[in-house]
């Protein structure tokens, strides 16, 4: 299983409906990892000089329609009123986590992703945050959890795996960071980014992690 397999451009079927949709991948510095695997690799990430830095997730509510209680980053659906992407991933992260958008450097985006389930055409938007500020829950309907998750907790070998969802044919990178598991998308997201900023450490691809949905 390769990064390809998760972030190839995929298309919808000409007859289906597509709806626009972003996410953002908003890193900062300031949260020390939690686990003891990722204390371990916080040595190694220091002489690359990101030790300290994080990115941030939630998990979204249980009663949503689309991905229940899945870890994400922040994020959703185009409003009419939204220039572009950007302007969607900022608007839906300050919603969700109470995140103020003017203290964010947009750094670029990735091309759209079609994710099948939700039929939606994802941007991913990669920011930077100079000056992190206090995040949280800002509607329990539609996150359960806010959290600044530790780069060092997420590239820990010790910490990663696959998992493969009941009644399903395939497997996605997966991530125990002690107080989420993430997997699918947005897994696969984070292991092309590690993988390309040159984070990522050698590990277990036989490796299975159990998340209960």
């Amino acid at each position: 299983m390769g990064n390809e397999q998760w972030l190839r451009r995929r298309h919808a079927q000409p007859d289906e409906i597509v709806r626009e949709a972003s996410v953002l991948m908003l890193f900062g510095r300031g949260v020390p990892p939690r686990t003891p695997a990722g204390q371990a690799e916080a040595e190694r990430l220091d002489a690359l000089g990101v030790a300290d830095v994080d990115v941030l997730l939630l998990e979204r509510a249980s009663t949503l329609r689309h991905h229940p209680g899945q870890v994400a980053f922040p994020g959703g659906g185009r409003d009419p009123e939204d220039v572009d992407a950007v302007a969607v991933a900022l608007r839906e992260a300050e919603e969700e986590t109470g995140l103020d958008p003017h203290g964010i450097d947009v750094i670029g985006t990735m091309d759209p992703l079609f994710i099948p389930v939700s039929r939606f055409d994802v941007t991913p938007v990669i920011a930077w945050w100079p000056d992190p500020t206090e995040v949280r829950v800002m509607d329990h309907g539609e996150s359960a959890r806010v959290y600044r998750v530790p780069i060092a907790d997420l590239v820990a070998p010790a910490n990663r795996g696959t998992f493969s969802p009941p009644d399903r044919a395939y497997s996605t990178p997966a991530f125990d960071v002690g107080v989420l598991r993430v997997w699918g998308f947005t897994a696969g997201l984070l292991e092309f980014a590690l993988e390309e900023l040159g984070w990522a450490s050698d590990w277990d691809r036989e490796a299975y992690i159990h998340i209960q949905l």
